[in-house]
């Protein structure tokens, strides 16, 4: 897939967040859950087309799939993520629905030459059913629970006010977004330190 949308990109189009290595924590994200009550950023037709615009760049070709499973399919990767977070066995259900996800499309690998020569590309096969972009998302999923190191560097922001989950490239950084919920949170520490002066 190409370019991935910026965190800034995202947020200037409503999201809380966004810009991750991978379209599945953009998913996730698309919930925030520190807020009651919670707010879906996809939860009607129009915001999932736009998430789905910003998002079409690095997903497989083809329509966007109905929101219903969307959500489902976001329910599932975020309780697996979550459980890994938590130190606690995933649920069955989350397992089964990403598989199903993930099986829906079925993917072959090809040689496709380019000027630079012969590269690996993954061709996707819708006409066997199911969505080739949600099979793409819970694939992702599949590879980054069965990846020590990668989970190794996943992380839930430090802000308790966010629910944003991340893949933190370097060992220091903790916030979704330094310049919103790192900032949010050095002014919040800042303002309750003066008020005790």
């Amino acid at each position: 897939m190409s370019m991935q949308p910026t965190a800034g990109e995202l947020i200037a189009d409503g999201f809380a967040m966004g810009g991750e290595r991978l379209v599945a924590l953009d998913l996730v994200d698309t919930e925030l859950l520190a807020v009651d009550p919670p707010v879906d950023l996809i939860g009607t037709p129009e915001q999932l087309a736009r998430w789905w615009a910003l998002q079409q760049v690095r997903l497989p070709a083809g329509p966007v799939p109905d929101g219903t499973a969307v959500r489902r399919l976001r329910t599932a990767v975020r309780e697996l993520l979550g459980s890994h977070l938590e130190g606690r066995e995933p649920s069955a259900t989350s397992v089964d629905d990403v598989n199903a996800a993930a099986a829906g499309a079925p993917q072959s690998l090809r040689l496709a030459a380019t000027t630079d020569g012969l590269r690996v590309a993954t061709r996707w096969h819708p006409e066997y059913g199911g969505n080739a972009a949600l099979a793409m998302i819970a694939r992702e999923t599949i590879e980054l629970m069965a990846d020590a190191a990668g989970l190794s560097r996943l992380r839930r922001c430090a802000n308790p006010n966010c629910s944003m989950l991340f893949l933190a490239e370097h060992k220091r950084r903790q916030w979704c977004v330094g310049s919103v919920c790192g900032n949010r949170t050095r002014v919040a520490r800042h303002y309750e330190k003066t008020r005790r002066s």
